[in-house]
């Protein structure tokens, strides 16, 4: 069982800042692609940005120059820098990991439960 933990979600201005961070813990023998997803209300959930092991990353054209993802390899951990928030930024944001168990395991996803970005003033 690999489990997938956010932080960081809350309310926050229109053009201010947030900084989201999951945490993946269990048996992992290593994690490809971790990523950012959001669902609002009503809607399907979408891509904001994932990020790979080597840290190549790719972001939804929405959030393009506002939002930032990074990760840390030793700590299973990934972020997401939130800048210039617009309140159609609110939604849940939710972590995901494309993992293997062990060495020659096929690859896996995990999905986090969610946190809550409301951005309004």
């Amino acid at each position: 069982q690999v489990r997938l933990v956010e932080s960081g979600g809350g309310l926050a201005q229109p053009g201010g800042s947030l900084r989201l961070s999951c945490v993946a813990s269990g048996s992992i023998a290593g994690i490809n692609t971790m990523g950012w997803y959001r669902q609002a209300p009503g809607k399907q959930r979408e891509l904001v940005a994932r990020i790979d092991s080597g840290g190549i990353a790719n972001y939804a054209d929405s959030v393009k120059d506002r939002f930032t993802i990074s990760r840390d390899n030793a700590k299973n951990t990934v972020y997401l820098q939130m800048n210039s928030l617009k309140p159609e930024d609110t939604a849940v944001y939710y972590c995901r990991a494309d993992f293997r168990r062990y060495n020659g395991d096929y690859l896996r996803t995990s999905w986090g439960q969610g946190t809550q970005v409301t951005v309004s003033s």
